[in-house]
């Protein structure tokens, strides 16, 4: 009897946190809906990763595998199936990403933030502010990454000569000194 009384309690409060009202549902649907951009860039991002890292590899054989006279031919078909790739894996991850996102994000959003909350979240989302703050995001990168470079260059330069020097090294490679004094 004890046993059941509690499968029953752990069964009702199971199925007190899976309802959603309908106010709610409609919240985090819209909330889904404005974040499907992020959405999709997250699966464009997840689709792209593997060519990136197959393309740098592909580069590196590339200067020491093909033959100087045939690189270019060569770099032109790694080119177009790359891009093939990505224009065939890049739609299929975000639709699906789509698709996922009720069931895995929206679920959290409902267990996580009161309808008010909700209300609040797209009101920030959707505030004139929010998104002239958000447009402005790449210009602000930009310039903060011009004068990082511009302070920082006097302190890390040395520190990426050791680096390529050390790495150069261990390859048994001619030093980066070694190929700025002949000339190369």
């Amino acid at each position: 009897m004890k046993k059941t009384l509690v499968a029953l309690l752990l069964l009702t409060s199971a199925g007190a946190f899976a309802q959603t009202s309908p106010a709610k549902q409609a919240l985090v649907d819209k909330l889904l809906s404005l974040q499907r951009p992020a959405i999709e860039k997250t699966a464009q991002v997840m689709a792209e990763r593997p060519a990136l890292q197959m393309r740098q590899r592909a580069g590196i054989a590339l200067q020491t595998r093909v033959a100087p006279e045939k690189r270019e031919a060569v770099a032109k078909e790694l080119q177009a199936d790359l891009k093939n790739y990505a224009d065939e894996v890049v739609p299929l991850m975000q639709q699906h990403a789509v698709k996922l996102a009720p069931a895995t994000v929206g679920v959290m959003l409902a267990e996580k933030f009161t309808e008010n909350e909700l209300k609040q979240l797209i009101a920030i989302i959707e505030s004139p502010v929010n998104r002239k703050f958000l447009q402005m995001g790449g210009e602000m990168q930009k310039a903060l990454a011009e004068k990082l470079v511009a302070d920082m260059r006097v302190k890390v330069d040395p520190k990426i000569k050791a680096l390529a020097a050390a790495m150069d090294k261990h390859l048994g490679l001619p030093t980066v000194a070694a190929n700025s004094a002949n000339g190369s």
